[in-house]
């Protein structure tokens, strides 16, 4: 590893890669590379410290008991909350999203402490399993083009007066409160439930993420022709009447 180089770091695979979202550290690194970038990747088991100096973090999903564990040894281990401070961007989904924030429901139906990395509370719905495609507008002080992802979640998650809505839905639950937002995000931290893995689908959030990590308003142009077939075929696929 250089030190030039930028540093991705893949948070706990052991514990919370579902559905997908492992995808997500391929896309960034890929990305990065087709712009010639150096690129060092650093996936992080459970048992090993989470490293400070890294540039992007990216957290994924999991089953109740892995995400209580994660929560707990993150919150031991300090190590993300320091790197955040240094100004690391961190992505996360579903699971991840909800540990991010300041408490959720743990696999034993308890209040499980979060890392308060984002201003949000999650809690366990009483409803139907929020599970389908998800259409939605991303803030657009972000600049980016429409959500396209996954979701599949029974939580439901409350943004606090410091966490924008990553997103506004016009198909799906998203964060499931009934008010159209779905994900949060502060200057750095980013948190949704979208899985798909939802780099993929949103090559441009990927992009988003490199330029936060370099400080740059723009990025070289790529060959963008094989997520725009993906994209397309999957928000014609979910306007598609049931």
């Amino acid at each position: 590893m250089s030190d030039n180089s930028l540093r991705v770091v893949w948070i706990y695979p052991d514990l919370l890669s579902t559905y997908g979202d492992q995808g997500n550290v391929l896309v960034v690194e890929r990305r990065a590379r087709q712009r010639r970038l150096d690129v060092a990747r650093l996936d992080v088991r459970s048992d090993q410290p989470i490293p400070t100096s890294g540039d992007i973090y990216l957290i994924g999903g999991g089953e109740d008991r892995p995400q209580r564990l994660a929560a707990e040894r993150l919150r031991r281990d300090g190590g993300l909350h320091r790197a955040v401070e240094n100004g690391a961007i961190v992505f996360s989904v579903c699971a991840g999203y909800q540990i991010l924030g300041h408490e959720f429901i743990n696999d034993l139906g308890q209040r499980e402490p979060g890392l308060g990395l984002l201003d949000v509370v999650s809690v366990r719905g009483e409803g139907a399993r929020c599970v389908g495609d998800v259409l939605g507008d991303i803030d657009p002080r972000l600049g980016l083009p429409p959500l396209t992802g996954f979701e599949n979640h029974q939580g439901i998650t409350h943004l606090g007066p410091s966490a924008r809505p990553f997103a506004q839905v016009r198909l799906g639950n998203g964060n499931g409160t009934g008010d159209g937002t779905e994900g949060a995000y502060n200057d750095t931290v980013f948190g949704t439930y979208m899985h798909g893995p939802v780099l993929a689908r949103n090559p441009l959030i990927a992009d988003h993420l490199l330029k936060l990590a370099l400080d740059v308003n723009a990025l070289p142009p790529t060959d963008d022709r094989w997520y725009e077939a993906l994209r397309n075929e999957r928000i014609a696929s979910a306007q598609q009447p049931a």
